[in-house]
């Protein structure tokens, strides 16, 4: 499956690409700036799974069906949590 990163995560596709993953942004499909409806819509058309940071398109990926991964502000905060733990775990 493809991945299509919203406008927030455009500098992480060499991270993704590195990984595996055929990746495009929404400045690679003419979406720069965009509403996000026509984002997902793109996505719904292309059969592709967006990367997003805004609960918004998330929320009309969801009513559209559309799969999609939301990285909220909750998860990376849990994610640098558990990190600065294992690094430093006498730190607090």
């Amino acid at each position: 499956m493809k991945i299509l990163l919203d406008e927030m995560y455009t500098g992480l596709k060499e991270y993704f690409q590195t990984l595996g993953w055929d990746v495009l942004t929404v400045q690679d499909v003419g979406l720069k700036g965009a509403e996000d409806r026509k984002v997902i819509e793109y996505a719904e058309k292309s059969g592709v799974l967006i990367v997003t940071q805004d609960q918004k398109p998330a929320d009309l990926a969801d009513l559209r069906g559309v799969p999609y991964v939301l990285i909220s502000k909750k998860m990376i905060a849990k994610m640098a949590d558990a990190q600065i733990r294992e690094k430093y775990p006498d730190v607090r």
